[in-house]
């Protein structure tokens, strides 16, 4: 690492404070997920990130020292990292997954604004983290024994094509090369996206019988109409949140499933012009038109290899994780229902003012929560993302209030 100026400019301070507290975060984020995590494999892949990403804060504190800057002491990590890793305690680190992505593509998208050596090494070391992580979500070793030449971590990668290291047949494929370009895989969802329909799950029902409760408590102060209207409201859009969640989802999945089975039936009629196709896909990727044709042929002799490879390469399909209708079903069920019994729950407590009140205050309060926990997916300022929801939710409560009470006054004068 070069550091030859014997003072930062203002600009370049302020940049290397915000990346050490970067890496600051991503240490104490690896850190807690190696300590969660009861799998051995993945808790030591997590150790040696975290270890990486340790040298790259040095490397930061480094700069900051050699160019007059004091280096400020170590403090909390972020509050996005700490939901994170609340989560991850609750659900585990696999629930997590594209949480930690989107973070740490926020972390590649800040590096790859800025220029230098430093910088070129670090973010070459956070597309290795991406394919940890894909490594990590097959199912595969993660880890290398010896980092590459010339590299600062210790991490070296691996075969991320499945059957690329030794397949069920025991043939060798080496894996597809990969772009040095950025690696958009941290910004790419998983399919299944469990916790992040939960959370919007949660702000729809809030949302909508926040609103509803409100509309019908501005027409009657009568409690007994507006329970009737939140247990409607309530079990309508959980029952229908739910069922639409499973006709997506099961849609999607025939769709996929079709389409992997076709690519197998091909196979099975025309392996000649799959093959020929198996060594296309592997010339796109940079490799030589010889080897190519060998690494297909060699593919050729498993079938489900090479369906595979086809599959993920072609169609762009994890076969493993076209996602669970009745899961997605069941969750967003629950995750409606949740949040629909928030501004409900007070007039079944209470009733007239007190609990017209505390319904619109806890409901602003719970979706300033959800608004912090949409931040995660998003990758926006926590206090933003909450105070837009807050927002958003307070504005269609208060319309559909005043839509409520003109309604309410104009029975009551033709009664």
């Amino acid at each position: 690492m070069t550091l030859d100026a014997p003072l930062l400019e203002p600009a370049d301070q302020r940049r290397s404070l915000e990346n050490l507290k970067l890496e600051r975060d991503a240490i104490s984020l690896y850190e807690s997920l190696s300590r969660i995590e009861q799998d051995p494999r993945r808790a030591a892949a997590f150790r040696a990130i975290a270890a990486n990403e340790r040298r790259h804060a040095d490397i930061w504190a480094a700069r900051l020292r050699t160019g007059g800057v004091h280096v400020p002491e170590v403090g909390p990590a972020s509050a996005r990292v700490r939901l994170i890793v609340g989560l991850a305690r609750i659900f585990g680190t696999n629930a997590v997954s594209g949480l930690v992505r989107a973070l740490e593509g926020d972390e590649e998208d800040a590096y790859g604004e800025q220029d230098g050596p430093e910088v070129a090494a670090i973010a070459a070391d956070e597309r290795e983290h991406a394919e940890i992580w894909k490594r990590l979500d097959a199912g595969m070793p993660a880890l290398a024994e010896a980092a590459r030449p010339g590299r600062a971590d210790a991490i070296a990668p691996v075969a991320s094509q499945r059957g690329a290291a030794a397949n069920a047949s025991g043939i060798a494929v080496p894996a597809v090369p990969r772009s040095r370009d950025r690696d958009e895989s941290w910004h790419r969802a998983s399919r299944s996206g469990t916790l992040r329909a939960a959370i919007f799950g949660v702000n729809d029902g809030l949302v909508s019988n926040l609103s509803l409760v409100m509309g019908v408590a501005g027409a009657t102060p009568d409690s007994r109409f507006v329970i009737l209207a939140g247990v409607a409201g309530l079990l309508a859009g959980a029952f229908s949140m739910a069922a639409g969640e499973y006709i997506s989802m099961q849609s999607q999945r025939e769709l996929f499933e079709r389409q992997i089975q076709l690519e197998r039936e091909e196979m099975r009629i025309m392996p000649d012009a799959e093959e020929r196709e198996l060594a296309a896909i592997y010339r796109s990727k940079g490799i030589p038109a010889a080897e190519s044709a060998r690494i297909a042929q060699r593919l050729m002799q498993d079938p489900e290899a090479a369906l595979d490879t086809k599959v993920r390469e072609e169609l762009g399909l994890d076969p493993d994780e076209l996602g669970s209708p009745w899961g997605a079903a069941g969750s967003s069920f629950v995750a409606f229902g949740v949040g629909a019994i928030i501004p409900l729950a007070p007039f079944l407590l209470s009733s007239g003012t007190t609990a017209l009140v505390v319904a619109f205050g806890l409901a602003l309060a719970a979706l300033f929560v959800v608004g912090a926990g949409v931040s995660l997916v998003t990758g926006r300022s926590l206090v933003f993302s909450g105070l837009r929801q807050v927002a958003i939710g307070a504005l269609a409560a208060s319309v559909t209030f005043l839509v409520g009470t003109l309604i309410g006054v104009e029975i009551g004068a033709l009664g």
